[in-house]
């Protein structure tokens, strides 16, 4: 007689990393609770904002889900909090509409939104592409260390230095100037970069591509000795300048 145990298939998911849902909608905690747990993610959860900082001091997650709408306080204050206690990636989940929020949000680092409501599939490709920002690329990469003007990029830690001085990059900040170094002077369109940096299709009313790179724009301008930016062009999209003669008059 066989033993059943045998005959089960094997449990194929792998980790996927450990998350942290901190939302008061327990209803909604428990669907994903079992839905992400099943594509490979650990998942911990909290439901007043209190209890979603200390449990982000004792998870070490990976990344954190968070509600801007907490019984307690804020969860934009919770994303302060975090931001400057941890190094974690945030996605934070808003009301529709609610567009002071999220570009709030992403001032303060957070590294995505989804505006509720939401699919949980969707959710799902948001954590990957959110996580696989945050993982250096592979030793085959062709371009894992260059230079670009004063710049210098480097893939194995995920650094950029200018004129030998380390920028203090997030993650989306540091694969948007990235991309931009490797094509200086050129008009990258923003359904480009959305594509190539958050990893998901274009969408006209979405504002985070043009915080973070607000955001990327006043790091570069407080460089001592950096002239260049990164210039705003109408109806296209936006190009980093190394010498402010190649940009003049776009």
């Amino acid at each position: 007689m066989h033993n059943s145990k045998m005959l089960q298939k094997p449990n194929t998911v792998t980790n996927a990393g450990t998350v942290l849902l901190i939302d008061d909608d327990t209803e909604l905690c428990g669907m994903l609770q079992n839905y992400l747990g099943r594509h490979g993610w650990q998942v911990r959860v909290a439901h007043t904002g209190r209890k979603g900082i200390v449990a982000a001091r004792e998870a070490a997650a990976d990344l954190i889900v968070l509600d801007i709408m907490l019984p307690d306080f804020d969860g934009l204050e919770v994303l302060r909090r975090v931001q400057r206690e941890m190094d974690v990636r945030v996605l934070l989940l808003t009301a529709r509409g609610e567009e002071v929020d999220r570009i709030v949000g992403l001032e303060l680092g957070a590294d995505d939104y989804l505006a509720k409501p939401f699919g949980p599939r969707e959710l799902l490709a948001r954590m990957r592409a959110v996580a696989r920002r945050s993982v250096p690329r592979e030793p085959q990469d062709t371009e894992l260390r260059f230079t670009s003007g004063a710049f210098t990029v480097n893939g194995a830690t995920r650094e950029i230095t200018f004129a030998n001085h380390v920028l203090d990059l997030t993650g989306i900040e540091y694969a948007l100037l990235r991309l931009m170094l490797s094509r200086p002077h050129e008009v990258l369109s923003r359904e480009a970069l959305v594509k190539q940096v958050f990893e998901r299709p274009f969408r006209p009313l979405d504002r985070s591509l043009d915080m973070h790179v607000l955001r990327l724009r006043r790091k570069l301008e407080a460089l001592l000795g950096f002239n260049g930016g990164i210039k705003t062009v109408r109806s296209s999209g936006y190009m980093l300048v190394l010498d402010p003669l190649l940009g003049r008059g776009l």
